[in-house]
């Protein structure tokens, strides 16, 4: 699909929405199919020969399945619906750094939880307190639906520093949303979890947040009397 839109040539919005709604398509049908394993997203690359989909997981021996046929089956699938010629489309499975940073895993966390009958304020506790100790600044859980009683509503628990707002939001905050389909009605999962910084990039952006002020010692300068 995006290899054809390039061959063509088409206007750069109209590639740029190409490219959001393939990602987009993507990134449902994991988070469908791959939603036990520890779905954490996904990156496309796209090379002159080939489109690289990098699928990031905390269980990736479960993403491949027995002998590599599951990661086989989703290849095909992605193949046969963008219309790929034959080894066009190659799937890999990454393992997540830290499965306590990452928003997507926790949310699907939540939503098992939750399905599992756990307490509303128990199980997002536990999330909250398993991301803090994972090393995160902060984070944020909120529920919204009908949780007791006929009356829906929001309910939020936070811990830590979370900021807002700003191009330090986009850099440092990830977050999820998932749907509970619960018997009472569905319920709206929200994660939101503030990295931490990492000069390496790994665990977090590399950038410090803009009002971390660094003060550097002064040189000592040999003031000679000439």
């Amino acid at each position: 699909f995006v290899l054809r839109m390039s061959a063509l040539n088409i206007s750069k919005k109209r590639k740029f929405v190409a490219d959001g709604v393939f990602y987009s398509e993507l990134n449902e049908l994991f988070c469908r199919q791959l939603a036990e394993d520890g779905y954490a997203g996904l990156e496309v690359r796209v090379t002159s020969a080939t489109i690289e989909i990098i699928i990031k997981a905390t269980r990736t021996q479960d993403v491949l399945g027995e002998k590599g046929q599951r990661i086989r089956e989703l290849t095909s699938v992605v193949q046969k619906r963008f219309n790929f010629p034959e080894g066009a489309v190659e799937i890999f499975a990454d393992r997540v750094a830290n499965r306590g940073l990452n928003a997507q895993t926790q949310a699907e966390s939540l939503k098992y939880k939750l399905f599992g009958g756990l307490a509303v304020r128990r199980a997002c506790y536990g999330v909250l307190r398993f991301v803090m100790e994972s090393g995160a600044k902060g984070a944020e859980v909120s529920v919204s639906g009908k949780v007791r009683g006929q009356r829906a509503k929001t309910q939020k628990f936070a811990d830590g520093y979370m900021i807002k707002t700003g191009h330090a939001y986009d850099e440092y905050v990830e977050t999820a949303v998932r749907h509970v389909m619960m018997r009472q009605g569905v319920l709206g999962v929200k994660v939101a979890i503030m990295l931490p910084h990492d000069p390496k990039g790994i665990l977090g952006p590399k950038t410090l947040l803009s009002d971390v002020i660094t003060i550097l010692e002064p040189k000592n300068e040999d003031f000679r009397a000439y």
